[in-house]
């Protein structure tokens, strides 16, 4: 780690391709205007988080910025004072910065120069202008803290360059102010090729540009008028800037590439600009596969950033290469650096599944290949080496690990190992110590890394962590299995205090907490303790964070203690929003059969698989499960009799279920049982007002689940009344849905979307066999009956009578045991059709069938008088 820590070599390199792009630049032959000619300016530095890519840069940055901020031994650069300009933007999504903060950044750098850049002022402020109407660019950079960085120049600077070009074409004064009349006038000039303009005549491109659609697409082509105006600069004041772009690897992943597309124009428009970008994967620009996704790719568009014929090595000295990896591999590093390790005939000897096996060990230590390598060899030497021949730690990582560490801190770090993240409090609780002194030392070694944002700050290197876990540790001092079992016990302990000591209601907290205390309790088979009051509180929000810890390698996967049911438990909730509910019925069902837990948390169990069974048409199990939570008087009885309630609904009983609801409360969601009831008799206002008070109680409480859920709702039942106010509902229940896991409520606002659009033509019919799909793959059977009937909808009031029909009888198929029978006689209020004899309707309307087909037929009518206005 030394030779990067001082960064000198970083600095060689970057000062070595600095040097050679600004003779590039001065040679005689290099034509700013020239799109086709490979590109060379820019430099990589790629490798793990943490490692340090953040402080290079910044570094960099202060190094070009002037001699008194650089190491003395880094030495005088090759090029003269003054004519460098760093500009350093950060990427990260934590700064929040978009391709127009790039764009504007660049320019407000450019505002040392003193003087307007009209080619590109004036197309960026009849960008601004068009698509931030009433937004001032120069409270806009203020805002932005761009004026803090670069003084406030730039946006003065713009509007001298528009004066200037009004007063070039003779333009009046109310003209000249208008961007949009000196931007006409200027092209027309342009296009005439009058002398009035002549300064500006040489940049190929401007026209066309001021005539494009100022948009996104255009604002991306703009850094080629920057790239001109600075060549036009005289030789006296004539600048290169340096943009280094930090954190790149949040422009976006690998499929993905909207903004990356964006930036890689800046680069490629911008030539006489030199662009260090720093980020945990190599550049890909030179790989031909990207064809399609970027606009320029390719080794022969980009010829320093092709992989070279060698293994890359972790720490290159010298080269040509444009691309430095330093600190840790990334996994696709990994996987290179193994299959050309070793080759036979130009082809890996390493096979893909060892490389694999390897690759996700190693957690990017270039010192665990080498090992893996070696152990290949090896083994190669009697018999084919397999998978499993390296799915075990390396010994000497330990030892190299702890060679330098005194005792207390060996002792800290073997605590830690522990967890998934820490704090100095958490690493010294759970190392049992007294004071901070060995966790503070041990968060200054290279192996634990720093996450500014996390909920814990540090945590060790992955590699580093599981091989103090899992190798044999042959050093003098190595624990028992009993000293893991306490240090555990510790971190269980510690883990719970701070979520016990919390001060407000701290979500992320909360599930942070889960995760490491479940991995603890079940690993190392402890008590629950305060893990029990959590899974409450986890369950309390509706919001679903996953949070099983990976599987252990010692089992085959059965429960055996609480902790373990309680981990499926929870694990299975989650995944219920992701699997087909026979699924998470099927786990619960595993779950309550082991009778591991306590009373109150088997209940938990008890009453989520009678909802997975109520979901699946499992009615009578539904009801015995929650008549058995109700019973119980428990913490979710009140949920049970809401689950009751609705088991009535559903068999048509609505004035049980209107009862029933009377006596719920909050905790037993008492407006949405209503609103439930409500909306099947066709009364939709009243169902409205029912789950508007539901989603206000539910936000009274910070519930964010049930706050979804009500609105959704609301969305629904409005989307049959008044399609405009619908939309607006729908955009707000979408806006409560993000952040949450809750499957059966996105469904229901995409079913919502479908009863708003019901009687126009267009792609409905798709919608709903899309929507079918995605049901059944749920395993969700009430939700396929709420489809159907807005299908049925859909066709009443387009009076396609066949396709009522068609509706009707996949109704009948879903409600064969009587469930959402009155769905049917909905569907047959909606088309006017009278009741069939058989099966008799066994639903018992809130005020009679005649006055609930007269609402029913009156939203049909007024929906076709809607689309007939």
């Amino acid at each position: 780690m030394e030779a990067f820590t001082n960064r000198q070599l970083q600095w060689e390199l970057v000062a070595g391709a600095l040097a050679g792009h600004l003779r590039q630049i001065a040679e005689p032959g290099f034509d700013i205007e020239d799109l086709e000619r490979p590109r060379h300016n820019v430099l990589v530095f790629h490798g793990v988080g943490g490692i340090g890519k953040t402080t290079l840069s910044r570094k960099l940055e202060a190094a070009l910025t002037g001699a008194d901020q650089r190491p003395a031994q880094w030495g005088e650069p090759a090029w003269p004072k003054g004519r460098i300009l760093p500009v350093r933007i950060d990427l990260a999504r934590s700064a929040g910065t978009s391709f127009e903060d790039v764009v504007l950044t660049i320019r407000a750098a450019l505002a040392e120069l003193g003087r307007p850049l009209p080619a590109f002022d004036i197309t960026l402020r009849r960008y601004w202008e068009t698509q931030h109407p009433g937004e001032s660019l120069e409270e806009y950079v203020r805002r932005g803290g761009l004026a803090g960085r670069f003084g406030r120049a730039m946006p003065q600077q713009v509007q001298s360059a528009l004066s200037d070009v009004a007063q070039a074409l003779l333009l009046p004064g109310t003209v000249g102010t208008a961007v949009g009349q000196v931007a006409g006038s200027l092209t027309r000039a342009l296009r005439e090729r009058r002398q009035t303009v002549r300064a500006l005549a040489g940049c190929a491109h401007l026209a066309d540009l001021l005539e494009a659609e100022p948009d996104l697409e255009a604002l991306s082509f703009y850094p080629h008028l920057l790239a001109w105006e600075l060549a036009q600069l005289p030789a006296g004041k004539a600048v290169t800037p340096v943009i280094l772009l930090d954190t790149f690897e949040d422009v976006g992943d690998r499929t993905h590439r909207d903004l990356e597309r964006l930036i890689q124009w800046v680069v490629w428009l911008m030539p006489n600009c030199f662009l260090v970008i720093t980020g945990r994967s190599r550049l890909q620009w030179a790989d031909t596969a990207l064809q399609g996704q970027l606009d320029y790719t390719g080794p022969t568009a980009w010829p320093g950033l092709s992989l070279p014929a060698a293994v890359p090595a972790a720490r290159p000295p010298h080269g040509h290469s444009r691309q430095v990896l330093v600190g840790d591999f990334s996994p696709e590093d990994c996987d290179d650096h193994l299959a050309r390790r070793l080759t036979r005939d130009g082809a890996p000897l390493i096979d893909e599944e060892i490389r694999q096996v390897i690759t996700d060990r190693s957690h990017g230590l270039p010192l665990y290949l080498d090992l893996s390598v070696m152990r290949f060899l090896e083994i190669r030497r009697t018999r084919n080496p397999q998978p499993a021949d390296f799915e075990n730690d390396f010994p000497a990582l330990i030892a190299r690990t702890l060679s330098d560490l005194t005792p207390d801190e060996r002792h800290v770090l073997r605590s830690v190992a522990l967890l998934d993240a820490f704090d100095l409090n958490l690493a010294t609780a759970a190392a049992g110590l007294r004071h901070q002194a060995p966790a503070l030392r041990l968060i200054e070694r290279p192996f634990v890394r720093e996450n500014a944002f996390g909920l814990w700050p540090y945590h060790l290197h992955g590699l580093i962590r599981s091989t103090v876990r899992g190798a044999d540790d042959q050093a003098d001092d190595r624990w028992s299995a009993r000293d893991w079992e306490q240090a555990a016990r510790r971190a269980l302990a510690a883990v719970g205090e701070q979520w016990s000591a919390r001060t407000s209601r701290d979500r992320m907290l909360l599930v942070g907490c889960l995760r490491q205390g479940l991995a603890l309790a079940r690993d190392f088979r402890l008590e629950l303790g305060w893990l029990a009051d959590a899974a409450w509180a986890y369950v309390s929000d509706s919001v679903w964070e996953p949070l099983a810890p990976p599987a252990r390698n010692d089992t085959d996967g059965g429960m055996t203690t609480a902790a373990d049911a309680l981990v499926e438990l929870l694990a299975a909730l989650a995944r219920r929003q992701h699997e087909h509910r026979s699924i998470t019925a099927d786990r619960l069902t595993a779950v309550t059969s082991t009778g591991l837990l306590p009373p109150d948390l088997h209940e938990m169990a008890l009453y989520y698989l009678a909802k997975a069974q109520r979901d699946l048409g499992r009615t009578e199990e539904s009801r015995q499960g929650m008549r058995h939570v109700a019973d119980g008087g428990g913490r979710l009885a009140p949920a049970a009799r809401r689950g009751l309630a609705h088991l009535a609904r559903l068999a048509g009983g609505f004035p049980t279920a209107q009862e029933s609801a009377q006596a719920l409360g909050w905790a037993g969601r008492h407006h949405r049982v209503l609103g439930d009831v409500w909306w099947p008799q066709g009364d939709m206002t009243r169902a409205a007002a029912s789950y508007e008070a539901a989603r206000n109680e539910a936000e009274q409480h910070s519930v964010a689940g049930e706050r979804a859920t009500a609105q959704a709702q609301r969305a629904f039942v409005l989307a049959f009344t008044d399609p405009g106010l619908a939309t607006d509902e729908l955009e707000l229940a979408q806006q409560l849905l993000t952040g949450l896991d809750l499957r059966a409520t996105g469904l229901t606002i995409r079913i919502a979307a479908v009863v708003r659009d019901a009687g126009t033509t267009g792609d409905l019919p798709d919608r709903l066999s899309v929507l079918r799909t995605e049901i059944g793959a749920a395993g969700l059977a009430t939700m396929e009956a709420t489809l159907e009937l807005a299908g049925c909808f859909h066709h009443a009031v387009r009076g396609a009578h066949e396709d009522l029909a068609a509706g009707i009888a996949r109704l009948r198929d879903l409600n064969r045991d009587g469930d959402y029978a009155y769905y049917v006689d909905i569907a047959h209020f909606m088309g006017g059709l009278p009741l069939p004899d058989e099966p008799p309707s066994r639903s018992q309307w809130l005020d009679g069938h005649e006055r609930t087909r007269d609402r029913w037929q009156t939203l049909v009518t007024a929906r076709r008088t809607h689309h007939a206005v």
